[in-house]
């Protein structure tokens, strides 16, 4: 049975996985360019499911809480695709976050998935580069032993910088 186009966003707590979700939702742009201001999220407890349509195809969306990471493999069966968050800003919260990605990349169910590892919160003064993120994260041996397609953006769930990326790759994923 072919897998439904489910995608996951998945994340340690506080990375900005559900104010991701609300502006993949209704990613509104005003007139200057600006999106609208976010409006304030509280951490997810569970998960929040919702559908885009996309330009060619529908998918559904299912943002797991970060403190539900025991349980994240019960959903690993029927997703197609996988949006890892990483706080950028959060030095502290880096090792448990490769952590959880990597159990997340050497989980079975996921070996075809696509997956985007979006370094986020790039608007706080406090962000390491991407260069930094990249290394600390072991990016380029990660990307070279895991059996998924690895997409990394940088962006800004706050800002919505990068969210036309992360919509775009939504769209370029199929289920193969």
């Amino acid at each position: 049975m072919a897998k439904n186009e489910t995608c996951l966003i998945l994340g340690a707590t506080g990375v900005g996985k559900t104010l991701l979700l609300k502006r993949l939702q209704k990613p509104i742009v005003y007139p200057a360019g600006e999106l609208e201001l976010p409006s304030s999220t509280l951490p997810t407890v569970g998960t929040n499911l919702t559908d885009l349509t996309l330009k060619k195809k529908s998918v559904t969306v299912r943002e797991l809480g970060g403190c539900m990471g025991p349980i994240w493999p019960s959903y690993f069966n029927d997703c197609s695709s996988v949006i890892f968050i990483v706080d950028s800003a959060n030095i502290a919260q880096v090792s448990s976050s490769c952590v959880q990605l990597l159990s997340v990349l050497s989980a079975e169910p996921l070996r075809s998935a696509s997956v985007l590892i979006l370094f986020n919160k790039r608007d706080m003064p406090s962000t390491m580069s991407l260069t930094e993120m990249r290394s600390l994260f072991r990016m380029d041996d990660i990307v070279a032993s895991a059996p998924q397609s690895i997409t990394i953006l940088e962006g800004s769930a706050h800002t919505g910088q990068g969210l036309q990326e992360v919509l775009n790759w939504l769209e370029s994923v199929a289920i193969k």
